[in-house]
């Protein structure tokens, strides 16, 4: 049985310093794994997401892009996409930005930016609904819920107090399903306070979540009267991001450091 060495790096995404932001690990592979492989990778990693990249010089984009976390695979992954684009701007100094296309979400890219990168996300739209349900589970009411057919869920609460005391139900919330319940609130030190909980697909409280804020952008660009603004994800590691709503995509900005670079290795 023959060892093969794939390159890997650890990533803090959505951070200016290690040990904060959200923790991606990226992967560069010639041709995909099987998924039991690539899921058996993030498990063992153990991050909210893995990025896994494939070179397509002839393709729509630079590489190709899925993500994992420890359960299963994704639609979507902002900190993991801007994780990948630091991982490969930083070996390309010559390069202003990567595209990468991806299975359900479209091409996406990030470009350098005057402080870090910007990475450009689908905008999600949601509308005004009710998740009585998973209200009970939040424990504590909030003012408004918005939504979408795709599992986005947006708890508006009055002020940044009300997001931080927040302890709901993990184990509830799980059983709903792999939904992302976001909850948010007007800031103090930002504009836009949030946090996000996605129990049912293995991450209990996400430290900052990229596709959450593609959900926010458009919400709150609209509620503010603005185009853009600060936000920041009040978890326990936390992070910063600018969000900016341009037509159809959400722009984010923020930086990234690179904690770990190494070898993973595979049997056969």
């Amino acid at each position: 049985m023959t060892r093969k060495s794939i390159p890997y790096w650890h990533v803090d995404a959505f951070a200016s310093k290690p040990f904060s932001g959200n923790q991606a690990a990226v992967v560069i592979v010639d041709r995909w794994p099987d998924d039991a492989t690539m899921a058996a990778i993030a498990e063992e990693n153990m991050f909210a997401e893995t990025a896994f990249l494939v070179e397509t010089p002839d393709g729509d984009a630079d590489y190709a892009l899925r993500w994992f976390t420890p359960t299963l695979e994704v639609a979507l992954c902002g900190h993991a996409t801007l994780a990948s684009g630091h991982v490969l701007l930083s070996q390309n100094e010559n390069r202003e930005r990567m595209t990468f296309s991806t299975r359900k979400a479209g091409i996406l890219e990030v470009r350098r930016a005057c402080e870090g990168y910007e990475l450009a996300l689908p905008a999600i739209p949601t509308k005004k609904g009710d998740y009585a349900e998973a209200v009970a589970l939040l424990g504590a009411k909030p003012e408004e819920v918005w939504c979408n057919a795709d599992g986005y869920y947006i708890f508006l609460y009055e002020d940044a107090a009300a997001i931080r005391t927040l302890d709901p139900d993990l184990r509830g919330l799980a059983r709903l399903g792999d939904a992302q319940f976001i909850c948010t609130a007007p800031g103090r030190e930002t504009e836009v306070i949030s946090r996000n909980f996605v129990p049912g697909g293995g991450v209990d409280e996400d430290s900052f979540t990229g596709s959450a804020h593609a959900v926010l952008t458009p919400f709150w660009t609209e509620r503010l009267g603005q185009d853009s603004f600060t936000a920041f994800q009040a978890s326990r590691r936390g992070g910063h991001a600018t969000c900016r709503l341009d037509g159809d995509r959400a722009i984010l900005s923020g930086d990234c450091v690179t904690v770990v670079e190494g070898r993973f290795y595979l049997e056969g």
